[in-house]
Order: C-alpha cells, then sequence, then structure tokens
C-alpha cells in the first residue's frame, strides 16, 4: 500500500482584525510545551506570520485525520497563548502595507534580496500530500501521468478568494501568487528520471534558482523523503477535507503507478493547455467548468465524477472508498472552501470569516 503524509501551513492573524501577526517564534516555542505535538512536526515558514504542520508517514486515512486534527488542536492553543489566532485560509483576507517580517535564514534572507515584493506578498498557504515511492523513476513516472489531474485537484481544493480585503474574483488567489515564481505551476513531461535531474540541474548549476527547493511545480519528486509531493492544493478550511485531497491523491497514485507497470500509453498534453486549465481552475473553482485530462471542457460535476471512476478501484484496495466519496459528495453539496468564505463574508460581513477561517484550526 502506498504510504501518505501531509503538510499544511496556517497564517497566524489578530484575533480582531485577522491581520497577519508575526508572532511565530513565539507560537513555537508554546507548542513545543504541550505534550501532543513533536518538535519536528511544527516548523517556521517564510514568513514569521505563517506556521506549518507535517504529519508523521501514515498507512491509512484514520491516521492522517487523526494526526492533522492533533496537529491543528497544537498549534491552536498554542497560537492562543501566545495572543493570536490560526487561520485556515490560502489567502490573507486583510494585509497592512507594513511588510511582515521575514523569519531569519539565510536562504530566506536570500529570497528576499532576490525578489521583494513577491516576498512581501506570499501570506498564502498550501497543503501539501506525500505519497510514497518505491525509487525516483517510478516517481518521475507517477508526475507524467498525474500532472492531467492536478487543475482538478486544485478546483476542489480551493480557499483563497480575498486579498487586500475584496473579492479577487477568484477561487484560489494563491494559485495566481505563487505562480509568480521562476519555476512553477504544472510540471512539464519528462522523458524519464535522467531527464528530471538533468532538468532541475541545469535551473540550479547556473543560479536561476538557488536550490531544488525552488522546484515549485505543483507536483515533484521530495528531495527529502522518498515520495511524489503534490503541492497545488490549498490549505482546507476543515481537516476531513485535507484527509479527502489526501485518499484522492494516494488514489491517482495507485492507479497511474499500476498503469505504467501494464505498459498502458501515455496520452499526450500540451503544455499551454495544462497551464491553461490550471488558471481556469484557479479562478473557478468547482463553481464553472473544468478541463477534463483530455482537454475537453466539461462541467465540474462530470469531471468529479469521471476522477471517482478513474481511481475507484484503487480506493477500494486502499480501503479509502467510502470516506473519500462520501467526503467528495459532501464537497460537490456545500461547494469549495472559497465558496463557504465568500458566502460568510456576504451575509454576516469580517465577524462571520472571521468566525469560519479560524474555526477550522480545531475542528474536522
Amino acid at each position: 500500500m502506498i504510504t501518505v503524509g501531509v503538510e499544511e501551513e496556517y497564517l497566524l492573524v489578530d484575533p480582531e482584525t485577522l491581520l497577519p501577526t508575526p508572532l511565530v517564534q513565539q507560537v513555537r516555542a508554546a507548542a513545543r510545551l504541550a505534550p501532543i505535538a513533536d518538535e519536528r512536526e511544527v516548523q517556521d515558514e517564510l514568513l514569521q506570520a505563517q506556521i506549518e504542520v507535517a504529519t508523521p508517514v501514515c498507512t491509512d486515512l484514520v491516521e492522517v485525520g487523526g494526526h492533522l486534527l492533533r496537529l491543528r488542536q497544537a498549534v491552536a492553543a498554542a497560537a492562543q497563548v501566545s495572543g493570536c489566532r490560526i487561520a485556515v485560509s490560502a489567502t490573507a483576507p486583510v494585509r497592512t502595507a507594513s511588510p511582515v517580517p521575514i523569519t531569519n535564514t539565510a536562504r530566506y534572507v536570500k529570497m528576499q534580496q532576490e525578489a521583494r515584493l513577491l516576498v512581501d506578498e506570499q501570506l498564502i498557504c498550501g497543503m501539501h500530500v506525500h505519497v510514497g515511492m518505491p525509487d525516483r523513476e517510478t516517481g518521475v513516472a507517477v508526475l507524467n501521468r498525474l500532472r492531467v489531474w492536478l487543475p482538478t485537484l486544485l478546483a476542489m481544493s480551493a480557499n483563497g478568494p480575498l486579498w487586500d480585503g475584496r473579492d479577487t474574483g477568484f477561487a484560489s488567489w494563491r494559485t495566481i501568487v505563487f505562480g509568480r515564481w521562476p519555476v512553477s505551476g504544472p510540471p512539464p513531461r519528462f522523458a524519464g528520471l535522467a531527464d528530471y535531474e538533468a532538468r532541475a540541474d541545469a535551473l540550479v548549476e547556473p543560479g536561476l534558482i538557488p536550490d531544488r527547493g525552488q522546484l515549485y511545480w505543483h507536483a515533484r519528486l521530495s528531495e527529502r523523503y522518498p515520495t511524489v509531493e503534490v503541492r497545488c492544493c490549498d490549505v482546507q478550511l476543515e481537516a476531513d477535507d485535507a484527509v479527502m485531497l489526501a485518499g484522492v491523491v494516494r488514489g491517482l497514485a495507485a492507479t497511474v503507478v499500476a498503469e505504467e507497470k501494464a505498459g498502458v500509453t501515455l496520452a499526450p498534453c500540451r503544455p499551454e493547455l495544462l497551464q491553461a486549465a490550471t488558471w481556469h481552475a484557479a479562478r473557478h473553482g468547482l463553481g464553472s467548468t473544468l478541463v477534463d485530462p483530455t482537454g475537453r471542457l466539461r462541467s465540474s460535476e462530470d469531471v468529479l465524477s469521471t476522477l471517482l471512476r478513474y481511481i475507484g478501484p484503487a480506493l477500494e484496495e486502499n480501503g479509502d472508498h467510502r470516506e473519500v466519496t462520501s467526503l467528495v459528495h459532501r464537497l460537490r453539496r456545500r461547494g469549495t472552501a472559497a465558496d463557504r468564505q465568500r458566502s460568510a463574508l456576504a451575509e454576516a460581513g469580517l465577524p462571520a470569516l472571521r468566525a469560519l477561517i479560524t474555526a477550522g484550526a480545531t475542528t474536522s
């Protein structure tokens, strides 16, 4: 069975105004004192108003959900002790004119020197799903076959419609902000592992990017773990939805590994089409159409149905079918987290939005 792990990024915000609050060191120190979170599971991020958690390696979705709830509760309690709150939103709904300080590491200082305004605007939070691979060659094969489904995963996860106090018109503004880095968006198709390594080296060796950590493709090989890392998703309001996405990603990984072993022909996908499909998913979420893996524009309902049929056997084999399909049906019924953010703001203003995006830090 393919193992899975999840990383989540959260914003640290003022409990009344929702303005980003640079208290990550205090929150991490408080979290270390709690017996329910290991120090390695709670980490700094680029800006001091962000914090990241990472689950251990898991073999089933019950484990994933349990660890996410445990870690959300730990950092939420630590934030409250430190005078702030955890906001589970892919974008900071409001900001001040003054930039949030960066976390003082050599890597982050260099990033700020190279791209000051872009770093200042990285008040965005994602969710990364790691799926275990037997070797890097298999990982590249998975990237090649998984990439056509990345826009659908992005649309399902959309949770960032607000920026600078207003509606951006996008379901995932995080995707647009993050897409300004030199190497970002959907990964290209690789001829094999040697091609992947050569392309990465061709970016790092001349100094176009400082290291492989800045291969910000929506899916890539992890350089730290024996995994494929799917990075396209926004952080989720509720842990259950993060579990759903982890299950879908694992189902996709298992399905495409089986296809690779069976020698199923890999259908071509033009890079400009995949790029446009990603932008379309970030713009609309599940509220309109999606580009399916064959390049056709179809209703989001049809594409989600196709996805569930495609990964259905893998979900059954993993023991994930009931949970994942139930959560996908719930998503279809109530819409994305971006839809819920918009509704809360429209119906009751900032207090309702604040309640929505801070409650998800402690509930499923």
